[in-house]
């Protein structure tokens, strides 16, 4: 039986959107994944060193699931509710989580790890990056490119400026970590499919991705909403494109 709008509405708007778990989409969002596998790649750095930072791990899902943990792992995270989370995922695994407020500097000593990564951040300190990193120490992370899903981002807020569009482009990710220190060793970019299936999905989405149209809430954007509900119940899914980029790289010296 096909649900109603006030219905989809009031269940999305219920849902918790605590730590970095997509799970309650399945079924009414899909995303195509990066061709990389970045938590294999993940694990497969983790496997090689004595030492790791996780920057901004969200509730801890993507780290936990690596496999096992170098001796000395730790993780870091701003959010109180992800902290409460990723601190319960990641105990048992022998991981330390500490709070943090994502501003520089980093709360650990210079060349503390032998490797550090980050998937997803939203903001990235290169310099910091490369000073708790060891020499030939390794910076791995997956982060979010250019006008990713921009379908959704613009179907509420109209047309972005081409300064916008272009924001967190990887060329100027390579400038970044190359004026820290870094040599990029490998840089990957792909657009990918991405569906929402209904109503409830999008508000979920927006709800728990809060930099993709900040400061949504249901209130404000109802006519919209409801607008978008009846193109997805005529003409099936909204599509949009996901851009994501892989970049790794060494701390010289």
């Amino acid at each position: 039986m096909t649900r109603t709008f006030d219905h989809l509405v009031a269940e999305a708007e219920s849902v918790s959107v605590d730590g970095w778990d997509f799970s309650w989409l399945d079924g009414r969002a899909t995303e195509q994944r990066p061709s990389w596998g970045y938590q294999r790649l993940l694990a497969r750095h983790l496997a090689q060193v004595d030492s790791a930072l996780d920057i901004q791990t969200g509730g801890g899902e993507v780290l936990a699931g690596a496999g096992p943990l170098p001796r000395l792992t730790v993780a870091t995270e701003s959010w109180p509710p992800n902290i409460d989370k990723a601190t319960r995922l990641l105990h048992p695994l022998g991981a330390v989580v500490v709070a943090d407020s994502d501003e520089p500097p980093l709360p650990f000593g210079d060349g503390a790890f032998d490797f550090v990564s980050s998937r997803h951040p939203v903001t990235i300190w290169w310099e910091e990056i490369a000073r708790v990193l060891k020499p030939g120490g390794t910076y791995l992370s997956q982060q979010v490119g250019p006008a990713s899903v921009f379908e959704l981002v613009e179907y509420f807020l109209g047309p972005q400026p081409e300064e916008v569009r272009r924001g967190r482009h990887p060329d100027d990710a390579v400038a970044a970590a190359t004026k820290a220190g870094l040599e990029v060793v490998d840089l990957r970019s792909e657009r990918l499919r991405t569906e929402f299936h209904d109503i409830g999905a999008v508000i979920y989405f927006l709800r728990k991705v809060i930099w993709m149209v900040p400061g949504f809430t249901v209130g404000q954007y109802r006519d919209r909403l409801r607008e978008l509900h009846e193109q997805i119940e005529h003409e099936g899914p909204f599509v949009a494109h996901t851009a994501r980029f892989l970049i790794e790289a060494r701390k010289t010296g």
